[in-house]
């Protein structure tokens, strides 16, 4: 058995979320793109056309966004997360990974927002695919 608990935090405020997601844009335009998606490469599968990133309560979620290539649905698009970051207290967060059961699994608790970016730009569990 794991020994989780939940604690209180006070939640972030629409100013700190804003500047939050503000570094987290930056990073994903600056790191992520040019490393991951330096471009958009069509296919007849399912292929990778942006990373995003969005606020979702108090968790920020790292989410990359898909187009079809199938015949029967093509240009349909969908969004699948592959990092997200719980506020977990003060400016601390877990940083979570989405395994392929859909279920959302904490990989590194506790850690400042420069420090889950690091993690992100250098795990394969926290990266896009």
């Amino acid at each position: 058995m794991t020994d989780q608990h939940e604690t209180w935090a006070r939640p972030l405020s629409k100013e700190d979320k804003a500047r939050l997601a503000a570094r987290c844009e930056d990073f994903i335009a600056g790191v992520l793109v040019p490393r991951f998606l330096p471009q958009i490469r069509p296919t007849a599968f399912n292929y990778p056309i942006a990373l995003t990133g969005r606020w979702r309560g108090s968790r920020y979620s790292f989410i990359q966004r898909y187009r079809s290539g199938f015949s029967e649905n093509a240009g349909e698009e969908f969004d699948i997360g592959f990092a997200r970051l719980d506020h977990a207290t003060g400016e601390r967060f877990d940083l979570m990974w989405h395994r392929h059961t859909g279920q959302w699994l904490c990989l590194h608790p506790r850690l400042t927002l420069d420090e889950a970016l690091r993690a992100i730009e250098t795990e394969e569990l926290v990266q896009p695919r």
